[in-house]
């Protein structure tokens, strides 16, 4: 078993209730509300900011050439391609940049950017590599599996087609490669550290996707 198999093996339960969410039953049998998507798909795009910054700071933090062109390219492309999908959802829905941007982050969406960037500052490379995994790995899992069941709405198919396509699970198979390249080097404490971010990271993408069903607000 190689390190990443290990990595998917320990939070294996926690994909499984990801997929079993109401947020993600909705997505493939039409049931859910265009307003709980709307509001998803907007506080995806503030997450998306960071999550960006983050990965530019891994690229910084790269110890190899290709490895910081990489991360500098996923940055780039979490901005403007996945910007371009959720533009066309704005358009639909009337919103203007602006005011999607201006938008409030929700606790949850602070929370997972928050620790995104504090560990791609503060800790070593392999760190937040274990950290960033989950969102590139859980999401092709979901877009695959989400595909296979299929949807009657043609809105929710074309957000499944993005991450379920051959073009997303590129990108993910490189990250994957990197990280068990990584691996081969750490101590069984440095692995350790990297098994602790990716479980933590991978029960906020579940809080995500539950963040979204719940329209969450702050309570005061």
């Amino acid at each position: 078993m190689s390190f990443v198999q290990d990595l998917w093996s320990r939070v294996e339960g926690i994909y499984g209730a990801i997929l079993a969410h109401p947020f993600l039953r909705g997505l493939t049998d039409g049931t859910l509300s265009e307003d709980v998507f709307r509001y998803y798909v907007v506080q995806d795009a503030l997450y998306l900011r960071d999550f960006a910054r983050g990965l530019a700071l891994l690229g910084a933090k790269s110890p190899e050439d290709p490895w910081m062109m990489m991360f500098c390219r996923h940055a780039h492309d979490a901005l403007a391609v996945e910007r371009t999908l959720h533009e066309e959802f704005f358009t639909g829905w009337g919103l203007t940049e602006e005011v999607v941007y201006d938008t409030s982050p929700a606790p949850t969406t602070l929370l997972y950017t928050s620790y995104l960037l504090r560990v791609a500052y503060e800790r070593p490379f392999y760190e937040g590599l274990g950290a960033f995994l989950p969102c590139y790995w859980i999401y092709w899992e979901v877009g695959k599996a989400l595909e296979r069941r299929g949807s009657p709405a043609e809105l929710y198919r074309r957000w499944i087609q993005t991450y379920a396509s051959e073009e997303f699970g590129k990108i993910v198979q490189e990250i994957l490669k990197v990280m068990d390249r990584v691996a081969q080097g750490l101590t069984e404490a440095q692995k350790d550290e990297v098994l602790v971010h990716f479980i933590r990271t991978s029960k906020m993408e579940y809080m995500f996707w539950d963040m979204g069903w719940r329209r969450e607000g702050w309570p005061i």
